[in-house]
């Protein structure tokens, strides 16, 4: 089982996919957001895929502690690129426990290829929805909205 850490790989996919995407090619559910670094105040993007939930868009931060994470919380909004669209949002963080298990229990069925990073890190085994319901209380939910 995995530790809770990042893959070593991670960065360097990470900057490949926002290469792809200021090319404008779409992959997938991968969007590219940017939000302002907290201490820095630079422009810090990471690649996301939002679910849809009643009608609603969110993120999922499988470590809440992630810089990206942090950089939300400090900064409430950003950019979310998809291709090479591109709109402001805000992004405000659920704290309602039923809300945060009713999206997190979506995330296999919405966003299936994000399961493998999940298992990755630890977090769920086989990625059915009532494991991730399950780990609803230890990962960060973002509700994403127009700005």
């Amino acid at each position: 089982m995995a530790t809770h850490t990042l893959p070593r790989w991670l960065p360097a996919v990470n900057r490949l996919v926002r290469l792809l995407q200021r090319l404008g090619l779409q992959l997938g559910t991968i969007h590219v957001l940017t939000v302002p670094g907290r201490a820095s105040g630079e422009p810090r993007p990471t690649p996301v895929s939002p679910l849809t939930v009643g009608g609603r868009r969110y993120v999922i931060a499988a470590l809440p502690r992630s810089d990206w994470a942090r950089n939300v919380r400090a900064a409430g909004t950003g950019e979310l690129a998809y291709g090479r669209r591109r709109r402001r949002v805000t992004l405000t963080e659920i704290t309602d426990p039923g809300l945060r298990r009713t999206v997190v229990r979506a995330f296999p069925t919405e966003v299936p290829h994000g399961v493998p990073f999940f298992v990755r890190l630890g977090l769920v085994k086989a990625g059915d929805p009532d494991e991730f319901a399950a780990i609803a209380d230890r990962v960060t939910v973002f509700e994403l909205r127009d700005a």
